[in-house]
């Protein structure tokens, strides 16, 4: 059980990093326009999000191939979606231009 929790919190911290990353590198320029501000025009970059979600696919693929998606699997979602809401309160892929 107690393993289960640190994996869960290493996988948050994996999935937080490459949505952080990922925003800041914008290495397929994915963006939605949001509106206009007295600022500049605010975006979102949806590039650190969807390579979490890719990474995410993938770790639940490589539970499944080892047959452990039944133990492992609730604590990988719910470190992806903890993830999600983290770096979307941070802010994480939120830009003026």
């Amino acid at each position: 059980m107690i393993k289960n929790v640190i994996f869960a919190v290493l996988k948050f911290a994996m999935f937080l990093l490459v949505f952080f990353a990922l925003t800041l590198a914008e290495p397929f320029h994915v963006e939605r326009v949001l509106g206009p501000t007295a600022e500049g025009t605010r975006i979102f970059v949806w590039d650190g999000f969807l390579s979490m979600t890719a990474l995410f696919a993938v770790t639940l693929g490589i539970e499944k191939a080892r047959r452990r998606i039944n133990s492992t699997g609730p604590w990988t979602v719910i470190a992806f979606v903890l993830a999600a809401v983290v770096g979307y309160a941070w802010k994480f892929g939120f830009a003026t231009r």
